[in-house]
């Protein structure tokens, strides 16, 4: 055998990895970013993959965990990965961003908000989903022009996703001269919050702001009902999953928060949205758009610098624009999507979660 051939068939594979939380409170927001990429792998194959390759995942639970992302990322560094679709958790990207970037692999979030993420992350770092900077400042004006004459908590989970929305959140509301009544935090992942309902009780809260996850803030809102059934809850993007109404129950019902755009929504959408339901089973809502997305986005700057070399594909990643689910986006030069308007409210319903018209 030549070893032009044996080249030829070591590269008949590309291995990429997709990591989240497959487990505890943010599981159905990792499901939702590992189905969405994962369609986007089978639908490359199907069209003869990347760079006439096939491309094959390895999908890895980080459970939203810093710790535990980092032992992902060495996990996918040993496999050989070229690219990373993840992490979600913003706290699991700051961890695993520098590992990656060590071994010369690219990774592009559909879903961490941090704005360290990409403000102190490598070359190799890329998101194609907003800020939190955005986010709270979006959130600290709905509370200042909505709520600024009642008693306001902002609470947090001590995370880097939800400790950072929450002091963006309180930035922009003291900038229009509204001050809190509470500013605090929980640990996660309990199955009892009464200590914090006994704050909010003391304060006698009338809009509860939380950043965290929706399956801590779901019982949050359930337990605060009981005590205080007129408080109002806001909160940002973690909450777009069927589990928060779960967890919380009638007591969700009225619950704001902001979210990146729907892309189900856009026309460039619709046969995914299609393919998604009918393929997998799976309403592609919340973060399965931004996962493929994130897959589409690699695949094609790969195609069009004709190289899986990292350097190669930053540079295409940095000057060239990509047509995906999401529209044509582009990104600029810290690793942030361009071409993607910022966050828009929803409200919980019945039914489920709906933009605020």
């Amino acid at each position: 055998m030549s070893a032009l051939l044996t080249i030829a068939i070591a590269h008949a594979e590309i291995y990429i990895g997709i990591a989240g939380p497959l487990s505890g409170s943010a599981l159905t927001t990792g499901e939702q970013q590992e189905i969405g990429a994962q369609a986007a792998v089978d639908h490359l194959n199907k069209a003869g993959g990347v760079l006439g390759q096939e491309i094959i995942t390895i999908s890895m639970d980080d459970a939203c965990e810093s710790r535990q992302a980092k032992a992902v990322a060495r996990q996918l560094v040993n496999e050989g990965v070229v690219f990373v679709a993840g992490h979600l958790c913003s706290g699991c990207s700051l961890a695993a961003s520098e590992i990656y970037e060590d071994a010369g692999i690219l990774m592009i979030s559909p879903a961490s908000t941090n704005p360290k993420v990409t403000d102190e992350g490598g070359p190799n770092v890329f998101r194609v989903i907003g800020r939190d900077d955005q986010q709270g400042t979006i959130a600290g004006n709905f509370l200042a022009d909505n709520h600024g004459d009642g008693n306001i908590a902002i609470i947090h989970d001590g995370e880097a996703y939800g400790k950072g929305l929450a002091q963006y959140t309180k930035e922009q509301l003291n900038n229009r001269g509204v001050n809190e009544s509470l500013f605090t935090s929980y640990t996660r992942d309990q199955k009892d919050y009464q200590s914090i309902v006994d704050k909010l009780a003391e304060h006698q809260i009338d809009v509860l702001y939380a950043g965290g996850y929706e399956a801590d803030i779901g019982i949050i809102i359930r337990q605060a009902k009981k005590a205080l059934p007129n408080i109002s809850l806001v909160s940002g993007d973690a909450l777009v999953s069927p589990d928060f109404q779960l967890y919380a129950g009638e007591a969700g019902m009225g619950t704001y928060f902001t979210f990146a755009p729907d892309m189900r929504l856009k026309p460039e959408a619709e046969d995914v949205v299609a393919a998604v339901r009918e393929e997998y089973g799976f309403e592609p809502e919340g973060y399965t758009l931004y996962g493929y997305g994130a897959v589409q986005v690699w695949a094609q700057a790969v195609s069009k610098a004709n190289s899986l070399d990292l350097e190669d594909v930053i540079k295409v990643l940095k000057t060239e624009s990509f047509d995906t689910v999401m529209g044509t986006i582009g990104f600029d030069e810290k690793g942030d999507v361009t071409g993607i308007s910022s966050f828009v409210w929803n409200v919980f319903e019945k039914e489920g979660y709906v933009p605020v018209q």
